[in-house]
């Protein structure tokens, strides 16, 4: 676990911490209460999230928007399926919307920090950092026409394995995406360590494969004996013909976890933020790009970071993961 909390601090030092400078001064702590966060954000209403700044003059008001996806797979894929959103937010906020291909999580949070990204779509994992580091308020999330919503983490092997439960694992070596993903890297390092008594780099090797669309595939191809993946994203390379489902096994399917937040950065102007969010929710899914790529989902949802992201705190906890911007 000693390798793993490097590997996250690592993540933080260089993807988060490597911008300096920033947008908005420290509060004086008197007057800014913070909650979990970064001491140049205030969390006065308590909700966990960055409070607008009080000064008019901290705000930010782009003649171009900037969105980006989380980079669960190449950015690329993404860039399409999005075009109909980004096309229906120019129409609804006034303003041009561009779509920010990021390469990785460190860099989608290293660009909301440094005021660089003003709307976007984060990970499961990442969205407390983002929240606590890079003042990230996260709103709606997608969900199916019942108002259900979110995905399971899977640990999965080549069809023909020898590796039946989790159990299995030991002595073997188990790929993980990114230190900063939820059922890339937290939930399974702290499922098996729980539940399974086996922990990372003593009873099982680990791998990082950088992408979830890198481990499935690594898997398909015999290239990782195990990767921990979210399902959806699975669900969907499998729709494309990326990987057949007959190549892939799971030995362990967790509980339900909410799926990537959307949001804007916490000093956008109000009229302005207010707007994002009427396009989010008035977004006509049917006959979309958006509908074909994410079959399951319907509709946008209003989602609440203190109480939806509340199990993901805690798995970080369990890991001994603190967000610590500095």
């Amino acid at each position: 676990m000693r390798r793993f909390q490097t590997l996250i601090s690592f993540a933080l030092a260089v993807g988060l911490l490597g911008f300096s400078g920033g947008l908005v001064s420290p509060a004086a702590a008197q007057d800014c209460p913070r909650s979990f966060l970064d001491d140049r954000y205030c969390d006065r209403d308590g909700n966990l999230t960055a409070d607008l700044p009080t000064d008019p003059a901290d705000w930010v008001n782009p003649d171009t928007l900037i969105f980006s996806y989380t980079p669960v797979e190449d950015p690329a894929v993404y860039k399409k399926p999005w075009a109909e959103f980004m096309d229906h937010a120019a129409k609804v906020t006034g303003k041009k919307v561009a779509f920010f291909p990021v390469q990785s999580n460190a860099a989608q949070l290293e660009a909301m920090r440094s005021g660089r990204l003003h709307v976007a779509g984060f990970n499961t994992g990442s969205n407390p950092i983002a929240v606590a580091c890079a003042g990230f308020v996260p709103f709606a999330m997608m969900a199916s026409a019942d108002g259900s919503y979110g995905y399971e983490m899977e640990i999965i092997v080549p069809v023909d394995s020898p590796i039946q439960t989790p159990a299995d694992l030991k002595g073997k070596t188990l790929a993980f995406t990114s230190p900063t993903s939820n059922s890339g890297f937290k939930a399974p390092s702290a499922i098996l360590k729980a539940d399974f008594g086996l922990e990372a780099d003593k009873d099982f090797q680990t791998a990082f494969s950088g992408k979830h669309d890198n481990s499935i595939i690594g898997v398909a191809n015999k290239d990782y004996e195990a990767a921990a993946v979210a399902n959806s994203v699975m669900k969907r390379m499998i729709d494309r013909d990326v990987v057949k489902a007959d190549q892939i096994r799971s030995i362990y399917k967790s509980q339900t976890f909410p799926t990537t937040g959307y949001g804007h950065a916490h000093n956008l102007h109000p009229e302005v933020a207010a707007k994002v969010k009427q396009a989010f929710f008035t977004f006509e899914w049917e006959g979309s790009a958006l509908k074909e790529e994410f079959k399951k989902e319907d509709k946008f949802v209003a989602i609440y970071h203190k109480t939806d992201w509340d199990i993901i705190r805690k798995i970080d906890r369990t890991n001994g993961i603190t967000y610590d911007c500095k």
